[in-house]
């Protein structure tokens, strides 16, 4: 049976994590990771339904006990993208944003820029986010992925690798980190879904490359909301610290 919304928001929400074991589950300051991540995105203004996509009975089961809409999706997808694209497939909406589910600090602003960008641009088929880095630590931490920019505010290219190479340096120098997060239009989703891995996406092991290196343009929109990933025991201490002093 098919429903009608216009903007679909999805946390894709993986039972498994190598280096952090079963991490959307751990708690922080009170609430497991995924609870934080929900309520931080369930207060955006420009979402018509908010759905986490799970691959586990303990992931939905989580997801219900706090009152969010959980969508069963197959153990087999590869990426957060194909889980997306399965919770989506009978829903009739023109916007889909993918928000990472290990992202508990993701502004709900930076929700509704993304949406309100491909509801205004319709030549605009999948965008996402960048924030300036603060933290020169950040430069050179791989798991920090940075983004460099055309006039227009299109990606050129996203690296874990500093981009771009200041060759003299100054304390002018500027990079900008991208914010895992998309919004596609739920056609380009699916086309984005059956294009072949590429070979600049499995070199960097960034999905979103696969879209540039097919030709497709993905806009940058900047915002000052930084955000903090969750993979290791210390990014999971890094959060708790900040969502206690708020």
């Amino acid at each position: 049976m098919k429903t009608n919304s216009n903007v679909i928001g999805v946390i894709p929400a993986r039972f498994a994590s190598t280096r952090l074991p079963q991490k959307l589950l751990r708690f922080i300051a009170g609430k497991t990771l995924l609870q934080w991540t929900w309520e931080k995105a369930k207060s955006a203004r420009l979402l018509d339904e908010l759905i986490i996509a799970c691959d586990h009975s303990e992931i939905e089961e989580a997801a219900k006990s706090f009152g969010a809409r959980a969508v069963h999706t197959s153990v087999k997808h590869l990426s957060g993208t194909d889980r997306i694209a399965e919770a989506v497939r009978d829903i009739d909406a023109k916007i889909i944003i993918n928000i990472q589910a290990d992202e508990p600090l993701m502004h709900p602003a930076v929700i509704d820029m993304l949406v309100q960008e491909l509801l205004s641009e319709p030549q605009v088929v999948m965008a996402t986010a960048k924030v300036k880095i603060k933290n020169r630590d950040d430069i050179d931490n791989p798991n920090v992925v940075k983004v460099v920019c055309d006039k227009d505010d299109n990606a050129l290219y996203f690296s874990r690798y500093p981009i771009p190479y200041f060759r003299q340096h100054t304390s002018e120098d500027t990079y900008y980190k991208h914010l895992g997060i998309y919004a596609y239009t739920k056609d380009f989703l699916f086309t984005f879904k059956n294009l072949p891995a590429s070979s600049l996406e499995k070199a960097e092991k960034l999905e979103q490359l696969r879209a540039l290196e097919a030709g497709y343009k993905i806009k940058v929109l900047g915002t000052q909301f930084d955000s903090c990933g969750v993979d290791t025991q210390e990014d999971l201490e890094k959060v708790e610290r900040i969502l206690q002093k708020k």
